[in-house]
């Protein structure tokens, strides 16, 4: 019995040994504990700055400035092309008035209007042309 006491004994102080960490290694970890912590925050307010200047770069403001092509001038019609279109409009009402034949007369008058019409027309672009 006395054998199994000493075991017992011996048991309960491998058993309750001290386990406690030193002093130094307390430190240690605490520092290391902190550090973490200091890191984890620190990548937090890297990624938020990533985030944000990320942000800035898409409000950055776009100025377009409307370069439209000046719209080119429409080609007048020159003094023979009027002069044609109206005497062809002339001459087949009034071909069409005299002739016994309305059709053939309308034709005809046309025909002889619209020729003097543009000889008309381009003498007088050819006196603006001068001018």
């Amino acid at each position: 019995m006395k054998k199994l006491s000493l075991l017992l004994i011996a048991m309960s102080v491998i058993s309750c040994k001290n386990t406690d960490k030193s002093d130094a290694d307390l430190a240690k970890e605490a520092t290391l504990d902190s550090l973490e912590v200091v890191y984890a925050k620190q990548r937090v307010i890297d990624s938020m700055n990533d985030a944000m200047v990320r942000q800035q770069a898409q409000q950055k403001e776009v100025i377009i400035v409307n370069q439209t092509a000046a719209t080119p001038e429409k080609k007048k019609m020159s003094g023979a092309v009027k002069g044609a279109l109206i005497g062809a409009g002339v001459g087949a009402v009034t071909g069409a008035a005299v002739s016994d034949q309305k059709g053939k007369g309308a034709v005809i008058g046309g025909l002889a209007g619209a020729g003097v019409g543009a000889g008309t027309g381009a003498i007088i672009d050819d006196k603006k042309k001068k001018e």
